[in-house]
């Protein structure tokens, strides 16, 4: 189990180190109801696989049940988008930092709202080699895409009310024709597939044990 650590400031985030006492430092973003535990379970997971797993607390305390998806909805859209990238960096930071966290780059990692940050941080830092974007991404007011040196492998769904897949594949494409290396799978899934405490009904756990040791190897990959 991890801990609820302070970044500096209001930022706190939820730090979780491996055993073994060291590893690649992964960025872990939240999904639109907050530093649950749900998501600090999803950094405990990254922890029992190897990595220094670091979700920031990008709501400050405030959190959304899910039969509160108004709340959630609100929380979302009232974020304050300077405030978050603000958080998210000194994550970075702070991951960059830590002795546990090996090597000079790190991986993020994020679902539904943290999946489009996963893509925000990816673009503001440099430092962030490998990202995994789950069925999120910036839909308007886009970043600066230049920036963007993480290998990006994203999932994503074919039947997504919140992230339409055609806007996703024009993302892809944008981006490849940067020269970004962006790969970008849509499963023929529903939003949320894989947060198995199924606030929406859709919980895939025959897709979600496929996809974790493809997230972990991926990582392992990028930032050995």
């Amino acid at each position: 189990m991890g801990d609820l650590i302070d970044l500096g400031g209001e930022a706190r985030g939820y730090l979780a180190v491996p055993e073994s006492g060291s590893g690649p430092g992964v960025l872990v973003l939240q999904e639109w109801w907050g530093l649950n535990p749900q998501m600090k379970g999803t950094a405990d997971h990254l922890a029992d696989n190897g990595f220094v797993a670091l979700a920031p607390d990008l709501y400050r305390g405030e959190l959304a049940g899910h039969d509160e998806m108004d709340k959630a909805g609100h929380l979302m859209t009232t974020l304050p988008a300077d405030r978050a990238a603000a958080d998210m960096s000194v994550a970075v930071d702070h991951l960059l930092t830590l002795e546990a966290a090996i090597g000079d780059s790190i991986g993020a990692v994020g679902f539904c709202m943290g999946g489009l940050m996963t893509m925000l941080v990816a673009s503001l830092r440099g430092e962030v080699a490998a990202a995994i974007p789950f069925y999120g991404f910036p839909t308007s007011g886009e970043p600066d895409w230049s920036g963007m040196n993480a290998v990006v492998r994203g999932h994503f769904c074919e039947n997504d009310d919140f992230f339409p897949s055609s806007a996703a594949r024009d993302l892809e494409h944008r981006l490849q024709a940067m020269g970004k290396d962006v790969e970008i799978t849509f499963h023929d899934e529903g939003h949320a597939f894989m947060n198995e405490t199924d606030p929406f009904g859709i919980y895939n756990a025959e897709l979600a044990a496929e996809l974790w040791p493809q997230i972990f190897e991926f990582f392992h990959e990028q930032l050995s």
